[in-house]
């Protein structure tokens, strides 16, 4: 990975980060699964007329739409409506970077170096840390509903990958037809029609607008910008390599939700979350591969072929 790519990914996990908070904002006016629905109808209607979709077989656009804005979304919505606070929703849900992993070992045979085993296994101590620690002002079952979007997270991460979209902005786009319907069927069925219409109702006023705010937030920085560059990195690289950039998501959102909502972290969750970016760069940085030089003469001696030298080590990947 570039450093440029790099830092795309870096500034995605800011935008993700801050999304919890946006999140936890939007959802005190909005029901969980009208939000989901409302989310992605906002990006669905123009998407349809405006956007090519793209040159990808229909099964994998469901897919990706199904895990990544129906599963996710409605698990996540779900443990944050129960009780999980922003701060510890984006730390367990980042326990979709090994599921991610794991997955595309599994699903599409991609290899697992030792130094993104070892630094994924870094960060996911520090996460382990930080939940444990904050584990103790959380019911298990919103922590149990994380974790479910964080495993569907991860599916639409290796269905995305799996996809390869020759532009992955309009997959991003179009992704999001997919859950508006089976979501506000949900929402009329669990919410009701007269919760919804309230949220409707009430949308502009001025004990709204942080919600409001809350809720355009989450579909232009942290669906539109944010998984158009995610799905363009896993596009360029394997899952693999993108994932543990997610696990740096939990130190903005706990950070965020201590500015927005007074949560304030302590040192522990301060070292873990040390931990965790230490090992998202580990596992994201690589010595340089041997190369060849032409005209040199080749280790079986013919004269001919290339050498491999090597190089110190590079920050690409």
């Amino acid at each position: 990975m570039s450093p440029r790519d790099r830092l795309l990914a870096a500034l995605v996990a800011v935008a993700w980060g801050l999304n919890f908070p946006a999140t936890a904002l939007a959802l005190e006016h909005y029901p969980p699964f009208f939000m989901v629905a409302l989310r992605f109808a906002l990006l669905a209607v123009p998407t349809i007329f405006l956007i090519p979709r793209p040159a990808i077989p229909v099964r994998w656009l469901l897919a990706v739409g199904g895990c990544l804005g129906i599963l996710q979304f409605a698990f996540l919505y779900l443990a944050m409506n129960a009780g999980l606070a922003s701060g510890l929703a984006s730390i367990v849900l980042q326990a979709s970077a090994p599921f991610t992993v794991v997955l595309a070992g599994f699903l599409l045979g991609e290899r697992i170096t030792k130094r993104q085993a070892i630094g994924i296994g870094i960060a996911v101590l520090g996460l382990l840390a930080i939940a444990l620690h904050r584990a103790q002002v959380a019911a298990i079952l919103p922590v149990l509903l994380a974790l479910c979007a964080a495993l569907g997270w991860a599916l639409g991460n290796v269905a995305s990958r799996r996809a390869a979209a020759p532009n992955p902005l309009h997959l991003t786009l179009w992704m999001s037809v997919v859950p508006p319907l089976p979501m506000l069927a949900l929402s009329l069925l669990f919410e009701g029609p007269r919760r919804i219409a309230e949220s409707l109702a009430t949308a502009f006023t001025a004990e709204a607008l942080p919600a409001l705010g809350g809720l355009l937030y989450v579909v232009i920085i942290a669906t539109i910008v944010g998984y158009g560059i995610w799905n363009t990195l896993l596009s360029k690289y394997p899952s693999s390599t993108v994932a543990p950039f997610s696990m740096l998501v939990p130190v903005i959102g706990v950070l965020a939700s201590w500015l927005v909502f007074g949560e304030i972290p302590d040192g522990i969750e301060l070292f873990a979350g040390a931990f965790v970016v230490g090992g998202v760069l580990f596992a994201s940085y690589r010595r340089r591969t041997k190369r060849a030089l032409p005209g040199m003469t080749s280790p079986d001696g013919n004269g001919t072929g290339p050498v491999s030298v090597s190089s110190e080590a590079s920050g690409t990947v």
